[in-house]
């Protein structure tokens, strides 16, 4: 099976083309209509040969089973530009949304809350300064590729990356709090003292035995993915003035271990619900 080439500026018209309800996925009968105009073979398919090598394109290509195609997963599919193609092969990827908030710290140096435009652009260039990229990146490739960052990962189209698009371009392993564990009924009764050391010892990642700063900021960010897939910065805040607020018994601004606790035991009772 092969795909037909593409040049790295066609690679976002083939993707607006076909996630037609533009919910960042290519799935169902995108995904087919999809296969069935990049896929070259000089026979045609019946439906039976078509499931099978759909399935083989899958096995290949779904790097996290959820039978659908995402953006990253595409940009390995579709032969293009190999520098286009480093902004989405990341050496080490993101263990946790703590080192994502570090990340957007970094990068959002005004302080607004977003990744502007300037910002992604300095984002991209250092990604490709870590790939060790013999071949120099051009003043226009960079320009190129913020565009299309943008037109990939900008869905409310404002020309900015607010927190819930830059997650989706760089992605975290896991979030740790969308464990089946987490969402069982009555899970309130299975959460038990390692179940809550583990969360813990992730997010508090200097070991100070408090939960802080960017530690607070990453998990309260995967708290937010738990309920609503778009948010910002200003989402984030109110999630924190309502946490602390409400869970931070001794007024430090900070999360230690029993207030934690309590925190994850009512957000149990409330999947219970």
């Amino acid at each position: 099976m092969q795909l037909r080439k593409v040049t790295a500026s066609q690679f976002i018209d083939v993707w607006s083309h076909y996630d037609v309800d533009g919910n960042g996925f290519i799935e169902g009968n995108e995904l087919d209509a999809f296969l069935k105009e990049f896929m070259v073979n000089t026979q045609p398919f019946d439906e039976t040969s078509f499931q099978y090598m759909k399935g083989r394109f899958l096995d290949a290509f779904d790097e996290n089973d959820d039978d659908r195609i995402d953006i990253s997963e595409m940009a390995q599919i579709l032969p293009t530009e190999e520098n286009f193609l480093l902004l989405f092969r990341f050496k080490n990827p993101l263990t946790s949304s703590v080192e994502f908030m570090r990340v957007w710290r970094e990068f959002d140096k005004d302080c607004s809350g977003y990744i502007e435009a300037d910002e992604l652009k300095d984002f991209l260039e250092d990604l490709l300064k870590e790939a060790n990229r013999e071949d120099q990146v051009t003043e226009e490739q960079l320009l190129e590729y913020t565009t299309t960052m943008l037109q990939l990962f900008d869905q409310n189209k404002d020309g900015k990356l607010q927190l819930s698009e830059m997650a989706k371009l760089l992605p975290v392993k896991e979030n740790f709090l969308c464990r089946p564990i987490f969402k069982m009924s009555n899970v309130s009764k299975k959460l038990n003292a390692s179940d809550i050391d583990s969360v813990f010892n992730l997010y508090d990642t200097d070991s100070n035995g408090c939960i802080e700063n960017e530690e607070l900021n990453g998990f309260l960010k995967d708290l937010m993915e738990l309920v609503q897939s778009e948010y910002d910065s200003d989402d984030i805040q109110y999630m924190k003035k309502t946490i602390l607020d409400q869970w931070d018994f001794d007024k430090d601004g900070k999360i230690n271990k029993n207030e934690l606790t309590m925190l994850l035991l009512q957000q149990s009772q409330t999947y219970d619900d």
